[in-house]
């Protein structure tokens, strides 16, 4: 009878788990899309590095909320840390709806004042995602027992967290239509209720919901006699991880500008769909991460973290470089939603390749994760506080990214994942083997 108890505990854990996993991509795939909306405005004057600065802020919270957020998970435990994540991501998303409500004028650099109101509500909602992440990765790693079976309970929820991400930018994308200096977040408005929705519905459910600690009592003080970077293999993961991110989200971020660009430096689209082509494809790419994380699901006990990843990198890296040495006017055709129905429509073969890059970038997290936390016992928690504090590269590179697009073009910009997955394959041939095993823990 105990066990069957037990047995249900850790069912309900692990959905719940995966719900979370869902919500951490739904809203971090909002930047993207709105950012279209708030580079078109007059006052950004098309810029994409300051379109990309709402994905910035939300990752920049990595940086402060990384390290306190495994402080967090320390003392207070699994569950309470989700709530005030939730707490967190309701307020997040009702500042960046306030900010297509209130204030007028202009502030610093002349920007609008709501332009900062939306980056002060993407901060906090990054804040959210980042507890979400510290919560919701170590817990589906233990309760999957590490090693391959821990990295197949996190391909799976990355299943869902691909299949909200998948969503999200064809939704916006189909609200926005056609992208004019008149297009205002307002016009998303009902992407924002939704999200706020959720959030106050899954924070009362998750209330009354018995979630344990898989690794422990946590109402007691830890005593840690070393730090998580005592390991080589996680100091360097910490370092892998930053770039994956970094390359996740600059990937169909640049893409979905590129694409919605009917300027001569964007893909040549015509102006009537271009803004739903592109988040379409953007979509694309994340439903192809859902199929990579689907399949990895299901081999994930038996295909090591290293094997993938391996593979992966080997693959995106091919990708990429034919990607930036085609010409635009090399073109293929995928389907695609143009505002109106699905259709057979024509891009360059190069944003083709880019959206099949998803299927590498599926696995990477997970097994990152899974690779760099193996053998460290207790400090986990306090390693995946480090760990999100990294994922601040989601902000950073796809910002570098996209100023190399300002001054150079949106495709050579894709030098920045390239090197990322150069780094990423020998973190998964060399830099991921633990050498520390003889430390305590």
């Amino acid at each position: 009878m105990i066990q069957n108890s037990n047995q249900k505990g850790r069912a309900i854990a692990i959905i719940a788990m995966i719900f979370l996993f869902g919500m951490i991509a739904f809203v971090t795939n909002l930047a993207a899309p709105i950012g279209v909306i708030w580079k078109n405005q007059p006052a950004l004057a098309g810029s994409n590095t300051l379109g990309m600065l709402g994905n910035m802020m939300n990752f920049l919270a990595y940086l402060f909320m990384g390290i306190p957020s495994g402080k967090l998970l320390t003392k207070l435990g699994y569950k309470k840390t989700a709530l005030i994540a939730i707490a967190f991501g309701f307020f997040g998303i009702l500042i960046q709806f306030l900010s297509g409500q209130v204030l007028t004028g202009t502030l610093l650099a002349g920007l609008p004042a709501n332009f900062y109101v939306y980056l002060l509500g993407a901060f906090v909602a990054g804040i959210s995602v980042c507890m979400l992440n510290t919560v919701v990765n170590p817990m589906l790693n233990l309760l999957g027992g590490g090693g391959n079976k821990g990295n197949q309970l996190l391909q799976i929820a990355g299943t869902f967290n691909s299949f909200l991400g998948t969503l999200t930018p064809m939704f916006v994308g189909t609200l926005i239509g056609q992208i004019t200096k008149e297009t205002a977040i307002t016009d998303v408005n009902v992407v924002l209720y939704l999200a706020m929705s959720v959030f106050a519905v899954t924070f009362l459910i998750l209330s009354f919901i018995p979630i344990a600690n898989p690794d422990g009592d946590h109402s007691k003080s830890t005593v840690f006699e070393r730090s998580p970077f005592a390991f080589r293999h996680f100091t360097l993961g910490v370092i892998a991880i930053f770039l994956y991110v970094g390359t996740e989200v600059g990937i169909p971020g640049t893409l979905n500008f590129y694409l919605s660009d009917t300027s001569q430096a964007g893909a040549g689209l015509d102006i009537m769909s271009a803004a739903a082509i592109g988040g379409f494809s953007a979509g694309t790419y994340w439903f192809l991460m859902l199929i990579g994380r689907f399949i990895a699901g299901l081999t994930a006990s038996k295909i090591s973290s290293r094997t993938m990843m391996t593979f992966t990198n080997v693959l995106g890296i091919v990708l990429i470089l034919t990607a930036i040495f085609l010409p635009k006017t090399v073109t293929g055709s995928m389907p695609v939603f143009t505002g109106s129905s699905f259709a057979m429509t024509t891009i360059p073969l190069s944003a083709i390749l880019l959206v099949v890059c998803g299927l590498c970038t599926s696995v990477m997290w997970s097994c990152i994760f899974n690779l760099a936390t193996e053998g460290l016992g207790k400090y986990t928690a306090q390693a995946s506080g480090i760990f999100m504090t990294m994922v601040v590269g989601g902000g950073i590179l796809p910002l570098i990214q996209n100023s190399i697009a300002d001054n150079a073009g949106y495709i050579i910009s894709y030098i920045v994942p390239l090197l990322a997955m150069v780094y990423m394959l020998y973190y998964a041939q060399w830099g991921s083997k633990n050498v520390n095993k003889e430390i305590p823990v």
